[in-house]
């Protein structure tokens, strides 16, 4: 199915929204969220346009081409999931038009970044609310990055997740995370530990049985596991989660401490700060931003301060101030 754009609904007022949705995020939770957020748009006399995409490889050019119809926009308001919105970024970054998230995929760990409330009608009360946040993006090879850039074994997790079977059934029954979890054991059975070299802003690590290399710019991926629970989107810097050095069990027994943050103090977790990250695996391993795969490992990648605005309950009143005053 190819990218769809088309005019829907005109209120009269200044305010325009454009809707960028994905109807098979989440295993159909995207066209689900979709159908009451329509009505509540129409009930509340909210000027939008639509764009329904499935191709993500092509979402870029039709985000631009449909920017372009219009001299202002509120926001570009995504319904779907972390996927959807990783498609994206380069065109939001490329105009300066904010982003807001109606939360419809399986981890939506960018919504749970910026305080997003997961419910549709309260996420869409968020993006048309006015209050915004400057967000920092991960930039390398393969373009922009919001939440994280991991590689190794969490990477690979996700990769095995996508590609499974379990995952649709989890989406399906409103249990996303739990295909995570199954993933985890899965991927367990078979993934080895190698060394790898982490160079932060040009000073070099070297772990020689390391497991994962997270560089977060967001708290949490995988549906809420808090890799880097330090990490904040506008501090200018990127947070570096490696673990390595522990075996199978040791590993397995670190998810559980995830879920809250509690792994940073552990000995075989070792956490880096920098601008800059460099990560080099002795083996082939995959990478992933934002949940989606950025191929193998070696990669770099640098933080881009201040380089997107997101609408978001977490936004300061002076930017609320701001952004009425440019309106």
């Amino acid at each position: 199915m190819e990218n769809r754009l088309h005019w829907i609904f005109e209120a009269g007022g200044k305010e325009m929204y454009l809707f960028i949705i994905n109807p098979r995020s989440g295993g159909g939770t995207g066209q689900r969220t979709w159908r009451i957020v329509e009505k509540l748009l129409k009930q509340r006399l909210i000027s939008y346009e639509t764009l329904f995409t499935k191709d993500a490889a092509s979402a870029e050019r039709a985000v631009l081409e449909a920017l372009a119809r219009r001299e202002h926009w509120e926001a570009a308001v995504v319904v779907g999931g972390d996927g959807t919105i990783h498609s994206v970024l380069s065109a939001l970054h490329q105009t300066g038009i904010r982003l807001a998230v109606i939360p419809a995929g399986s981890g939506n760990d960018t919504a749970r970044g910026f305080g997003i409330p997961l419910d549709p009608e309260t996420a869409l009360a968020t993006a048309t609310g006015g209050r915004w946040l400057d967000s920092d993006l991960l930039s390398g090879r393969d373009g922009f990055t919001l939440t994280a850039v991991a590689s190794g074994f969490d990477a690979q997790v996700a990769v095995n997740v996508n590609t499974s079977r379990y995952k649709r059934f989890c989406n399906a029954i409103g249990a996303g995370q739990v295909a995570y979890i199954i993933g985890i054991l899965h991927t367990l059975l078979t993934f080895k530990p190698c060394r790898v070299n982490v160079a932060c802003d040009g000073k070099e690590h070297s772990f020689e049985t390391a497991w994962l290399v997270s560089v977060c710019n967001l708290p949490g991926y995988g549906g809420g596991l808090q890799i880097c629970p330090q990490a904040e989107a506008g501090d200018g810097q990127l947070d570096v989660c490696v673990v390595h050095g522990c075996s199978r069990g040791q590993l397995l027994r670190l998810f559980p401490t995830v879920l809250k943050g509690r792994h940073v103090s552990l000995p075989f977790v070792t956490m880096l700060r920098g601008r800059s990250v460099a990560v080099t695996f002795e083996q082939p391993r995959q990478a992933i931003g934002d949940g989606e795969s950025l191929g193998l490992a070696p990669l770099a990648v640098r933080c881009v301060p201040g380089a997107l605005r997101v609408l978001s309950p977490q936004g300061t009143a002076a930017a609320q101030r701001s952004c009425q005053a440019s309106g």
